[in-house]
């Protein structure tokens, strides 16, 4: 031999394998101690009839494969949630659009049947006020075109806050939805 191998001499490597019933007994622990204490390092090793370094290393390895399936069901609950609250929102999404259909539809039937009723009131006021001189009211005719304005604009309002509160008792009553 030369005097480098004399002097330094290799260590032994004589890492020996865990069978399985040492396997199981360091699972069984493992279940119950996920921290793996230097008294408990020691007590282990000494059942095993290993050194307690190899203990300590089949405990780190654990833990490392432990957290790694961990994460992944963490992960794979987070991506089932995930995929509920995407169709949740496409659900969602669509009802508003459906909603928003619906409320053209009555504004259109409100604003339609409004129309016709102010068509049908200031023709009334037109057929009155036809029938006074038109030489009487030319002085006042401004302000009065403003009052009546007015005054329709106040009952505009007043038929869409009363429809507003319909068309919402009609859908609350509904369930909280038009489609049953």
């Amino acid at each position: 031999m030369d005097i480098f191998h004399e002097k330094h001499p290799q260590k032994q490597i004589s890492k020996k394998r865990l069978n399985h019933e040492q396997v199981m007994l360091l699972e069984r622990s493992f279940t119950t101690h996920k921290k793996l204490e230097p008294e408990l390092k020691l007590k282990l090793a000494n059942q095993l009839g290993v050194p307690p370094r190899q203990v300590a290393i089949w405990y780190q390895n654990k833990r490392a494969r432990w957290r790694t399936q961990s994460l992944e069901v963490e992960y794979s609950t987070v991506q089932v949630k995930l995929e509920n609250a995407l169709a949740d929102k496409r659900r969602l999404e669509r009802d508003v659009k459906q909603l928003r259909e619906e409320l053209r539809k009555a504004h259109e039937m409100l604003f339609g049947n409004l129309k016709k009723n102010q068509n049908n009131i200031n023709g009334a006021v037109f057929d009155s006020n036809c029938s006074s001189d038109f030489s009487d009211q030319r002085g006042s005719s401004g302000l009065h075109d403003h009052q009546h304005n007015h005054h329709q604009e106040d009952i505009d309002d007043e038929v869409l806050q009363q429809f507003d509160h319909e068309l919402y008792a009609c859908l609350i009553g509904a369930g909280g939805s038009a489609w049953g």
